[in-house]
């Protein structure tokens, strides 16, 4: 093989390389979009063990729901506090929605996410329940600007999915946590605290007809 057959093989090599890269990359990109299916079974309730009887924190926890669905108002600190203890125990899902700096403004980006969720929420399996959207910051800023960014955000997430599907305004309840539920604390600035996490907090007695 002549020196120039030799240099034409590594470039050749080199650029197959790079396409498989490339094509590695695009495939992880696209798997790591949540899809409808991939939020419904995230959000879809555990079934419930015949015979096992409701707690009395249960039914305080759904009479404190029914006090909050359908507010337009921010909820107060001891209402968001009390939320986060309900969702721990939640079927949930984060969302990575993507916004422009400093603004609550959904960029197109976020859209085909949003539309999964959409789709997701209105199915018939989701029916009749309450679901949080719970709008998180990453850590740069003060507390106080967080706080109202996130809530500005959660805000806009809901407003989209019942323009677009029409979903029944109560059964969208949200919440801003700022930077205090940090997903990867040992990243603070990471994009990945940057989210949006749905809960379905409640499932109403008629959905399980």
């Amino acid at each position: 093989m002549t020196r120039w057959q030799k240099i034409g093989a590594t470039l050749a090599t080199l650029l197959l390389a790079g396409a498989l890269v490339t094509t590695t990359t695009q495939s992880s990109s696209a798997q790591g979009r949540a899809t409808e299916t991939d939020i419904l079974n995230a959000l879809k309730p555990t079934p419930k063990t015949r015979g096992l009887t409701t707690t009395p924190k249960q039914i305080q926890d759904q009479q404190f729901l029914q006090t909050i669905r359908g507010k337009t108002r921010a909820l107060t600190l001891d209402e968001r506090t009390k939320v986060a203890d309900i969702a721990k125990e939640k079927q949930k899902i984060d969302l990575e929605v993507y916004f422009d700096y400093n603004s609550a403004e959904i960029v197109q980006r976020a859209v085909p996410d949003l539309m999964e969720l959409g789709k997701a929420l209105s199915n018939p399996e989701l029916k009749g329940g309450t679901f949080l959207l719970g709008g998180h910051t990453d850590a740069k800023g003060g507390e106080e600007y967080n706080q109202k960014l996130s809530e500005r955000r959660a805000s806009a997430v809901k407003k989209f999915l019942l323009e677009k599907f029409q979903l029944p305004e109560d059964t969208l309840v949200t919440a801003g946590y700022g930077k205090e539920q940090l997903k990867k604390p040992d990243a603070p600035f990471a994009a990945e605290n940057r989210r949006v996490q749905i809960v379905n907090l409640e499932v109403k007695q008629s959905a399980q007809k």
